[in-house]
């Protein structure tokens, strides 16, 4: 039985206009038949996890799960109407831009913390020196570290002030926002190999604690999968989000094209 329905509008706002991923960027993304730079898949998470928050709280800071699929692009300054229906205790979420789907997820709530063993992910560290992506970068087994990162004071009100976040329970309740975990699964990618323009396509994420600003985070991925389809190079990677190497905070799962047939072919 579909119970709720929660609605929330945001105006997109392109984080990565700089980023060494030119495919946030207006001229390059054209050259692949975007209408501009791409606003990043880990931002339109971050508006989708408003939803859920909204619904359940904290809790779903602690232990709630999100998926995530990106089928259109978001672009910068537009306005983004984000969607949830819930039915036997899953919101349906549907994110629209230009009266086009560009997004489609699920939250739900669990009941209790999943178990989750830090001894299932081997701890290592990101690559020495940054090589050109190749075929030896992603090897699926492989298991891939990142360099630690922590969102503290100005910074961590500033990530807020990006993803547009209105809801005061960060700020009020000294936590950290989920889309943060999200951007350390895109340096999995970034911290092991040099690319090109690349593309985040999906995520699943398991919450089994709340952050607080100034956790240094980090990720302990593995390549589950590699492969091509239609030309497009792809990456799987399931991994633990750690904070301050002692702490889990979230079991994540992450799908990118981490070399687009234009990118493959040359």
């Amino acid at each position: 039985m579909t119970t709720a329905h929660l609605t929330y509008r945001v105006s997109a706002y392109n984080t990565a206009k700089q980023s060494e991923n030119k495919m946030h960027d207006d001229t390059v993304a054209r050259r692949f038949g975007f209408s501009g730079g791409l606003v990043p898949g880990v931002d339109v998470m971050a508006y989708m996890v408003h939803l859920p928050v909204a619904k359940w709280g904290r809790a779903f800071l602690e232990r709630g799960l999100i998926e995530a699929r990106f089928v259109k692009p978001v672009y910068d300054g537009e306005s983004v109407d984000l969607r949830a229906s819930e039915s036997d205790g899953v919101l349906a979420i549907e994110v629209e831009s230009r009266g086009e789907l560009c997004a489609t997820g699920s939250a739900s709530l669990p009941a209790s913390v999943p178990a989750c063993s830090m001894a299932d992910f081997k701890a290592v560290s990101a690559v020495v020196e940054r090589k050109p992506v190749d075929a030896t970068s992603f090897e699926t087994g492989k298991w891939l570290g990142t360099a630690r990162r922590a969102w503290a004071g100005e910074a961590a009100k500033g990530y807020l002030a990006d993803v547009r976040e209105t809801d005061p329970i960060y700020l009020r309740e000294g936590l950290g926002h989920p889309g943060m975990l999200q951007r350390v699964m895109n340096r999995v990618l970034v911290d092991n190999a040099i690319l090109g323009p690349w593309i985040h396509v999906g995520s699943r994420m398991q919450l089994v604690a709340a952050g607080k600003p100034g956790d240094e985070i980090t990720a302990r991925a593995k390549v589950t999968d590699n492969y091509e389809k239609k030309g497009h190079r792809f990456v799987e990677l399931d991994a633990l989000v750690v904070a301050n190497g002692t702490t889990p905070l979230a079991h994540c799962w992450h799908i990118a094209i981490y070399q687009p047939r234009e990118q493959a072919a040359a």
